[in-house]
């Protein structure tokens, strides 16, 4: 087996430990609420906080792995998320949840964010991009599929703490497999990428990873697809880790479902996500990326708009099909949009995609604020949802006006 897979699999295990913690946040909301009396509105102001850090950090992260290696980053990155999980089970005031919960944890995940598959991929893989990106961006979903219902029962059972002390033992875990099987670039192994020749071997970005990281936003916000791309992405954070991961389980508990349940039905949305994500990067091998851009924004947009009245005390067949439509198309977008970022921007793809990334978690951090006080002002979700739904039709636009590029363009480190 050509080593490419031994580090994709090692990729796919870290995204999963840390999708461990990005699966607390929607159980631990009213667990949080109850027993320290803290606002919807300031959970989620830490919330935000996770989020926008999870993305700004992304890029710099991209830039790190240049610079010190992907195995190095991804190691130290699984122990910030274990020490920020495990060391909230002894705040007692709302500013240590947004140090733990907000930065320690975010800055952790941040650098195992979508980046590092980028990073990956560009690195080891020249046949099967679009469909190896889309299985260790499934990795996320994987991990959600694994932990949102144990933490959810871990929380009913034996309180939110155990949960969190589960989240920093099970990244920990994660720590040896990454040590010896994650390798930085197929040259360290003696191997060429897979499907590739020598003329496909990404060298080396020779720079200060901050230098580096900041260099390529300024050349990258020179152009048009750049910006389109943001637009994008932010409103896809927006409107999956912003509204539907963190707000699904409190609203639908508003109408009176079992939290479990609610927490059940968020982990089967991971199960069609896998599928979707696979089917999107098979797809993105073989047809126009903005196309299935357009379809999948789309889809999602008028998917939330049919949500509010689907939620209910019982379960019934018209929420399953939410689950599964909004499933397949969770983040079925990100092997599209890294396709588009290869096609613009070359060798330093993975860092353009890192700053687009980071767009899509301050639309997800946006998104988890404002939702929050949405359901403080109006007493339900309802305009949260709604005006998700808009936002759709307004990254669809700006994917299908992207600029159909056919070769890379060449850059120069």
């Amino acid at each position: 087996m050509h080593p490419a897979w031994y580090a994709a699999a090692a990729t796919f295990l870290a995204l999963i430990g840390a999708a461990a913690f990005r699966s607390t946040p929607g159980v631990m909301v009213e667990p949080l609420h109850a027993e320290f009396g803290w606002s919807i509105g300031t959970i989620s102001g830490a919330l935000a906080v996770n989020l926008a850090l999870f993305g700004l950090t992304a890029p710099f992260a991209a830039a790190l792995m240049e610079r010190f290696g992907v195995r190095r980053v991804v190691a130290v990155a699984l122990v910030l998320v274990a020490i920020g999980s495990g060391l909230t089970v002894f705040m007692t005031a709302s500013w240590q949840l947004v140090l733990l919960w907000g930065v320690v944890v975010g800055l952790g995940t941040g650098s195992m964010a979508m980046a590092l598959v980028a990073t990956v991929v560009g690195r080891w893989f020249v046949a099967r991009r679009g469909l190896v990106s889309g299985v260790l961006t499934a990795g996320t979903a994987t991990g959600q599929l694994i932990f949102l219902p144990l933490l959810a029962h871990l929380v009913e059972t034996d309180g939110w703490r155990t949960a969190a002390v589960a989240v920093a033992a099970a990244a920990l875990l994660v720590v040896p497999v990454v040590l010896a099987f994650l390798r930085d670039r197929p040259a360290d192994v003696g191997e060429l990428p897979y499907g590739g020749t020598a003329e496909d071997v990404v060298e080396p970005l020779r720079s200060g990873a901050a230098r580096l990281a900041v260099g390529t936003l300024a050349e990258a916000a020179r152009r048009r697809t750049f910006w389109l791309l943001v637009v994008g992405f932010f409103i896809c954070g927006a409107t999956t880790n912003g509204l539907v991961q963190s707000h699904f389980i409190p609203a639908a508990h508003d109408h009176g479902m079992p939290a479990t349940t609610a927490a059940s039905l968020l982990a089967l949305v991971g199960i069609f996500d896998i599928a979707g994500t696979i089917c999107s990067g098979w797809l993105t091998d073989r047809f126009d990326p903005r196309i299935l851009l357009l379809a999948y924004y789309t889809l999602r947009g008028v998917s939330l708009a049919l949500l509010v009245p689907l939620f209910g005390a019982d379960l019934d067949a018209s929420i399953f099909a939410f689950v599964i439509f909004y499933g397949l198309d969770w983040v079925a977008t990100v092997p599209p949009t890294m396709a588009l970022c290869r096609q613009a921007f070359g060798a330093r793809a993975p860092i353009v995609f890192g700053w687009v990334f980071a767009s899509h978690q301050l639309g997800a951090a946006a998104a988890a604020l404002a939702a929050g006080l949405v359901r403080d002002a109006l007493g339900s979700y309802d305009a949260a949802w709604y005006g998700g739904a808009v936002l759709c039709g307004v990254a669809a636009l700006a994917s299908i006006a992207i600029r159909r590029q056919r070769t890379p363009v060449p850059t120069t480190p």
